[in-house]
């Protein structure tokens, strides 16, 4: 239900800023873990001892693309110093090896006509490739048809500039019009929360877009990470399960036209199932969000990540309401985007709630779900979880094909009954035709 303006309690009104120092003193007194993904959604891992570097010039322009733009423009820069001298060097060995660096004698007549005019010295000649490469033309320098080598050198000088151009304008493009670029407007909530919904144990967390332009098509995936040991010994120091979105349609689409919070059921199957409040401090995981989609303004495809350790996952409270109806339209205030408040919630795990509603309940017979907990239809062929009753109490739901193959049956049956009651119809007409034929 949305809460209309002002109609909040005092103690929903808490600051961000107060629950930042709360979470920050906490923060400082526990074991600071290692951790795969930021806050900020960078991958936090160190690539070390890679022995074959080459690779990365195979594919340059996306090398480039991922430096830093002080490493950019610093490879930008020397790339257009490093042609200009190198050019520069090229046109003075041409003057000089067509006699046009020796002094003439202006008033003996024109003299020879030189490759290019008004080169004297190195200095000229490197001013002359500046202005062949960026197209300046003062007007002082040109080349004439005395040298068809000269002529050749400036084409080869205006195509290398041009492909200069084109890579320098590509990537600052490239790296202007990144996915994640979108994604700093993207914002989650610093602490994740587990509370009760429903009457089952909850994981959440709030994710808001900050910008009016819609994220079309945008899924959220839940992974967990966490170093897992085989039955063999081995040991899995990344193991990556997927956690299943709360939707009814059993699909990870969300409409993210306001922030919306997040949910997955606490349930069997779940990796979070056997997680408790004891137990969450000395967990070693990590919750990855990932949240994919499509730009409504470009067209690009975009990610923003996060991920959520033991340390930020806050058991027994839940986030408080931030849409309120102000003059018609819905408002956002996102000073309480992070706001929580305490619930009342056993400090039990899922599984062990199950177990304890199956003792309470009766004790079920059944090993496979002793808990009662069945499924029932919640619409458009999905299911949902049903609580409070057994499922010895009422017949559990049966498939499509199930269903379907119950009219065919009946139909059979029916044609048996029929056969038999022919059968019986045939026994007596004989019997009286041999009574008749007797008497």
């Amino acid at each position: 239900m949305l809460a209309r303006k002002g109609l909040l309690p005092d103690g929903f009104l808490l600051t961000r800023l107060a629950e930042d120092q709360n979470q920050r003193s906490r923060g400082h007194s526990r074991f600071q873990k290692a951790r795969f993904i930021t806050k900020t959604g960078s991958c936090n891992v160190a690539h070390k001892n890679i022995m074959e570097q080459g690779r990365f010039l195979q594919d340059v322009f996306t090398t480039m693309v991922d430096l830093k733009w002080q490493h950019s423009f610093l490879i930008f820069t020397s790339a257009f110093l490093c042609s200009w001298m190198l050019f520069a060097m090229i046109w003075w060995l041409l003057a000089f090896a067509h006699g046009d660096l020796e002094p003439r004698d202006l008033a003996g007549g024109p003299g020879p006509v030189p490759c290019v005019t008004a080169i004297r010295s190195f200095t000229s000649a490197f001013l002359f490739s500046i202005e062949v490469q960026v197209t300046i033309g003062f007007g002082g320098r040109m080349v004439t048809e005395e040298c068809p080598l000269a002529i050749t050198v400036l084409i080869v000088q205006n195509i290398l500039g041009l492909i200069i151009n084109a890579v320098m304008l590509g990537c600052v493009f490239m790296k202007t019009a990144q996915a994640n670029r979108r994604a700093e407007t993207l914002i989650f909530s610093r602490n994740a929360v587990i509370a009760s919904r429903n009457g089952r144990p909850t994981f959440m967390f709030r994710v808001g877009d900050l910008r009016k332009s819609m994220i079309i098509s945008a899924t959220v995936q839940l992974q967990v990470l966490r170093r897992t040991v085989t039955a063999e010994g081995e040991v899995i120091p990344v193991c990556q399960l997927d956690i299943q979105v709360e939707n009814p349609l059993r699909s990870n689409g969300i409409f993210l036209v306001s922030p919306l919070v997040v949910s997955h059921t606490l349930e069997r199957g779940s990796p979070l199932y056997e997680l408790s409040a004891q137990s969450l401090a000395s967990e070693d995981l990590e919750i990855l969000v990932i949240l994919e989609g499509v730009v409504e303004t470009t067209g690009i495809t975009m990610q923003a990540r996060t991920s959520y350790t033991p340390e930020e996952i806050l058991w027994g409270r839940r986030f408080v309401s931030i849409l309120t109806e102000e003059d018609g339209r819905y408002c956002v205030d996102y000073s309480k985007f992070g706001n929580t408040v305490p619930v009342k919630m056993s400090s039990l795990s899922a599984k062990e709630l199950d177990q304890t509603r199956g003792v309470q309940e009766g004790g079920s017979s059944d090993p496979v779900n002793p808990q009662g907990w069945g499924l029932v239809r919640a619409g458009r062929g999905g299911f949902r979880r049903g609580g409070g009753r057994a499922c010895d109490a009422s017949p559990a739901p049966q498939p499509w094909y199930a269903q379907s193959e119950q009219p065919q049956r009946e139909a059979e049956q029916r044609g048996r009954k029929k056969k038999v009651q022919l059968e019986v119809i045939g026994r007596q007409m004989d019997e009286d035709v041999l009574g008749e034929t007797s008497d």
